[in-house]
Parts: structure tokens; sequence; C-alpha cells
């Protein structure tokens, strides 16, 4: 049975202080520019423009806060690494990104989503490293699954947990998504659902 999901957009912010201050928690999402984060975020709240999808990487700039079941936020954090925003702006994360990440009470759950079809990623790695150093709970979100057979899939995601235990003794939880085909939707909620009842 399809899980149902109730959500509406609630605030974008430019930063920390004017994110949303109540009891719910935030489960976030981020990743390099273009990996497929605003697609992932319709295809969980299975409403098709919630979050813009746009053909130019990098547009998401501010923290977009969505309500989910009136019970917990979906936050949408502006992608990063995307070379034609201009170096200032970019760091290598820009502010608004570790402010958020660092410094968020409300942060319970980041989601790092990259694609299935790359190698690691330097910068992928590299955000990875400051939320293990920071402490940050995360998970890993394989995007585009569907543009790889099973037994890419397999040795993508084989790679990745190879390349990561050259400096993680324990690995963090990967989940698999496909927004064209809604691979991994379940998976994922079920997933929240249990990070929120346990918490």
């Amino acid at each position: 049975m399809a899980i149902t999901v109730k959500a509406k957009f609630k605030c974008s912010s430019e930063r920390i202080s004017q994110v949303p201050k109540d009891d719910f928690k935030d489960i976030a999402f981020i990743g390099r520019s273009n990996v497929g984060k605003s697609s992932l975020v319709n295809m969980l709240t299975g409403i098709k423009g919630l979050a813009k999808v746009s053909g130019t990487p990098g547009k998401t700039k501010l923290i977009n806060h969505f309500t989910i079941n009136d019970s917990w936020y979906l936050v949408d954090l502006p992608g990063y690494g995307y070379a034609r925003v201009s170096k200032s702006a970019r760091g290598e994360f820009s502010k608004i990104i570790t402010d958020y990440v660092l410094k968020c009470e409300k942060l319970h759950f980041l989601f790092v989503l990259v694609d299935s079809r790359l190698e690691p990623q330097k910068i992928d790695l590299n955000f990875i490293e400051l939320l293990g150093q920071n402490g940050i709970p995360f998970g890993i979100i394989f995007t585009k699954a569907d543009k790889l057979s099973h037994a890419q899939l397999n040795r993508s995601i084989t790679t990745y947990k190879r390349t990561l235990s050259e400096q993680w003794e324990e690995l963090p939880p990967m989940l698999v998504s496909s927004s064209e085909k809604g691979t991994g939707r379940e998976e994922i909620l079920t997933f929240i659902d249990s990070l929120l009842t346990n918490y």
C-alpha cells in the first residue's frame, strides 16, 4: 500500500535565524547540484511541482521547509559545488549550508544524495567527512538508479562502501531511489518514520 503524504510549503530561509521555531524535527536533503534532489522531494511527497525542478543546476539558493503530515519538516537544502556559481558564493560549501548543517538544532537527520552513475566524487566525500567530524547523523541516497542495470547499481554501491570504509569503521545507512520510477519511496519514508518514532 502506498504511503500517503500530506505536504505543504512552509517557508524559505536565507539564514538559519529564519527557520521555523517550533518542535517539528527537520529531515533534510542535500547533494551536489543536479543530483536530482527536487525530483526526489516531489517523488516522496507525491506532489509534482512542490520543489521546483530546474534545468539549471544550483538554482536552490535558500533553505526550503515543507510541512509533512503536520508532524515534521522535509528540508530542501541548496546544492553544493556547482562551478557556475561565483567562487565567493560557493566556497566549497556555502555558508548557508554549513551554518544550517552544523548549527541548526532542529536538524534531526540529513540525507546526502549521490548520483548512482558516478564514481565517488571528491566533493561528496569531503562533505561526508565534514558530517563525520561534527557528529551529524546522516544517510546516503543513491539517485537515478533507473539509469543503471541491477549489476551496475550493485557495483556502484559496493565501490562507494569500499571508498567510505577507508575512513569509516561504521558505514551510514544507504538507500536507493529513482524519481522516474518511484523506486525507494516507501523505503525512504519508512526509514524517516523510524527515525522520528525512535527519537
